[in-house]
């Protein structure tokens, strides 16, 4: 069985499942598989990330707030939390500079709605964090670096 058919396969089972309990509809849980980016989390920098996400560049905004410990105790399970200012934002996605891949997580933000998003991300390493909002087609970063005593990929 070939890797994008097991991706897919999975994908299909986690998007099921949701539909199932009546989190996402079956029509909603297809857009959002057809919508996954694969490529853009497998690149390995900031400015390789915007590329895979339709951007030309990036501009650092102050626009953009990032609530993060300055020191993870367990890099497995690090909170972290983005909010937006910048009108119309569209995207919100978080990045780790020194990760492997460095895109960790992705958020559409739907109009009308306050773009404001919170998750856990696994850091294996102190690193720069990097917050990056789409809005009106433009991107913009916001960064912060988290210190990292115990490794959350492998460490």
């Amino acid at each position: 069985m070939s890797e994008t058919r097991r991706d897919f396969i999975k994908l299909t089972g986690v998007f099921g499942a949701l539909a199932a309990i009546g989190a996402l509809s079956v029509e909603e849980a297809l857009a959002q598989q057809a919508t996954w980016n694969k490529a853009a989390f497998e690149t390995k920098s900031l400015n390789d990330t915007v590329k895979a996400l339709g951007g030309a560049g990036v501009a650092p905004s102050s626009d953009i707030s990032i609530n993060a410990p300055d020191i993870a105790e367990n890099g497995a399970v690090v909170p972290i939390g983005v909010a937006s200012k910048i009108p119309n934002t569209q995207a919100v996605y978080i990045l780790v500079e020194k990760n492997p891949n460095s895109l960790a997580a992705g958020f559409n933000i739907p109009a009308g709605t306050e773009p404001s998003v919170t998750t856990r991300i696994k850091m294996g390493q102190t690193s720069n964090v990097h917050a990056v909002v789409k809005a009106g087609d433009k991107f913009f970063v916001a960064t912060k670096e988290v210190k990292v005593t115990l490794g959350g990929c492998g460490g």
